[in-house]
């Protein structure tokens, strides 16, 4: 079941669904386990972008779960990874990125999370602890 939406990113608006597919470079360093980095492959994500002025409101849904976040940029907040791992930190918009800071919990590391439009695409890329890994997601 596809949803509709608006993705607006400055300049950038389109009115179409990003369907999760091609991972590349998945962490593969201690830490992460070999099952959760399979099970991120096979989520079948989708995600959904509005924004209203510096209001974001981020659908994802999974084959895991369906949650729906919303964020003011720059205005710290508190989220939850699929896995479980709880984060805070903000949300910035750099040009026509979105450019995440955020510190986990449980050991107060880094995470920085990208989303950029590219062309047809929706590339979004974490780094952590040094390794990246990017997800691209395809105009559905």
């Amino acid at each position: 079941m596809l949803k509709r939406c608006v993705v607006y990113f400055l300049h950038f608006k389109t009115d179409t669904d990003w369907r999760g597919g091609l991972i590349r470079k998945p962490q593969i360093q201690p830490g992460i386990n070999v099952m959760k980095r399979k099970l991120g492959a096979h989520d079948n994500l989708k995600i959904t972008i509005q924004q209203e002025g510096n209001k974001f409101t981020v659908k994802e849904s999974s084959t895991f779960r369906t949650i729906e976040i919303i964020f003011m940029l720059g205005v710290n907040f508190e989220y939850s990874l699929a896995d479980g791992t709880e984060l805070s930190g903000t949300w910035n918009l750099e040009g026509n990125k979105l450019v995440g800071k955020f510190n986990r919990k449980d050991n107060g590391k880094e995470l920085k999370a990208f989303r950029e439009i590219v062309g047809d695409e929706l590339i979004q890329t974490y780094i952590y602890e040094g390794v990246e890994a990017k997800r691209i997601f395809k105009r559905v």
